[in-house]
């Protein structure tokens, strides 16, 4: 779900950063940084919950997770 969320993230910032070219606008560019910054913020957040899990349990492995039904 993660990784969804990282590439509608990134078509949004395509499009916002298309349209600020063509109407030569930098209020645009701006927000797409404030996009990018955001969808790297959420994948540090992702990969410290992965962290946090290895430390708990010593493995990951989804061939024992219950939720992988």
């Amino acid at each position: 779900m993660l990784i969804a969320l990282e590439i509608m993230l990134l078509s949004i910032t395509i499009l916002i950063l298309l349209n600020s070219l063509h109407f030569d606008d930098s209020i645009g560019q701006i927000f797409g940084i404030f996009i990018i910054a955001l969808a790297g913020a959420e994948s540090a957040i992702g990969l410290s919950i992965l962290v946090a899990y290895y430390r708990l349990n010593g493995h990951i492995s989804l061939t024992n997770s219950k939720y992988t039904e």
